[in-house]
Formats: C-alpha cells, structure tokens, sequence
C-alpha cells in the first residue's frame, strides 16, 4: 500500500545506497551500540517461542539476531522498500525467511491487519513520526508483553543537528521530517497504553527503553506481580 508524502519520502531518504551501507556494516560489526542494548532488555524477557513486530526495522538486525535465538517469528514494517529488500534477503541468507515476513507502509495504518504479537520495538522510529499518540497507541495495540523503544535525548546540540537536517529536506523538497519528541510526553503515552517503563539505558544522544504491559499477570511469565 502507498504511504502519506511523510512516509513517501521517508522511503527517499531511507533508500537503496544507505540499505545496501547499513546492511554492509551490520555483517561486519553486528547491530548498532543502542541496538544491542535494546536486544539486551528483550533476551532479559526471554525470547524462545517468543514473537516480534519491529517497526522501522531497517535491515532487520532486531530480528535476525532474535531468530537465531529462539524466537518463533518475526513481522517487519517499514516505509522504506529499499530496507525491506535488504532485511528480507539477508533473513533467506540466513535460513530464516519462513520465519519472517515483511509489508511496506505506514505501520499506524496497516497496525490492524497485523498479528499481535509477543515484543513490538521501534529502534530509532519515534523521531522519524510526526504523531506519537498515533504511533505508540498502534504498537500498544499489538503488543501483548513489551515494547522497546529507542529514541533521541533532550540535551544540547540534539535539537539544533534535528533543525539543520530538517532544513536540509526542506531545501530538498522532502515531506519527511525528524522529530526531538519529550521523553515525558513519550513515557506519559506508554502509561496512558498500559504500560510501565521497566528498563531504561542512555548514550550521549539515545534513550533506550523496555515498556512492559502494567497488569495483575505477568504475561510472560504467567506469574502474579
């Protein structure tokens, strides 16, 4: 399906020479620091029989490294073809395509038709959104247990690299815009959805989160918290 002229663009700016690079460096040095830390907070959940929807998941480091540890299966959206070709062939690479499947489009519309699953993570997905209540209420809705977000700090020179970039795509011509959206206005939605910030890491320009599903059962575990 067709995405808005945000989501068109998005595509652009996401396309095939930067998936063809980040493809290229994840086979050489494995998923990015906030990543790996992401990774480290769902492997805690325990991942066996476990299943995944990675939203804007790029070339699928979430999910490549999560399947060969024992998830079930693993649904990729994203607005960019290009990394849905690049995550989809390196899966067959690896000998998980009939683990895995893919769909391009704006994931707040195509939520309803997916599966709900297990984990729902959206790596560096919330400043490329205009419409976090949107977002983050389509991910609640698929996510049974948990939802790992990874998003940029407030801190200095953070907004001022998102204003020049977002410059840069003006003068381009570009609908697609990055986004410096509050850490409380983004917890506040995760509360507001049922969930509970379970796990919280930094680095210089990067929250990194684990929000499980606040409730009288431990889903995961099927124990009374």
């Amino acid at each position: 399906m067709s995405c808005c002229g945000h989501c068109d663009d998005a595509g652009t700016f996401f396309g095939k020479g930067t998936a063809r690079r980040d493809l290229r460096r994840y086979r050489k040095k494995g998923p990015l620091r906030t990543t790996a830390l992401l990774l480290g907070g769902l492997r805690e959940l325990g991942v066996e029989g476990r299943s995944l929807l990675d939203v804007g998941g790029g070339v699928g480091a979430i999910q490549h490294e999560l399947l060969a540890e024992g998830l079930d299966r693993a649904i990729q959206v994203d607005a960019s073809e290009a990394y849905l070709e690049a995550a989809r062939a390196e899966a067959e690479r690896r000998g998980q395509g009939a683990r895995a499947s893919f769909h391009y489009g704006d994931f707040a519309d195509l939520a309803p038709e997916l599966p709900e699953v297990d984990f729902v993570t959206l790596d560096r997905v919330v400043c490329c959104y205009p419409d976090p209540p949107r977002l983050l209420g389509a991910a609640a809705d698929r996510a049974r247990n948990a939802i790992g977000l990874v998003y940029p700090r407030e801190r200095f020179g953070v907004g001022t690299f998102l204003a020049l970039t977002n410059l840069w795509l003006r003068i381009r011509g570009s609908e697609f815009r990055v986004y410096l959206h509050p850490v409380d206005r983004i917890r506040g939605l995760m509360r507001e959805a049922g969930f509970e910030l379970a796990r919280s890491e930094r680095t210089f320009v990067w929250h990194v989160e684990l929000h499980r599903r606040a409730g009288p059962e431990d889903t995961l575990s099927g124990k009374r918290v």
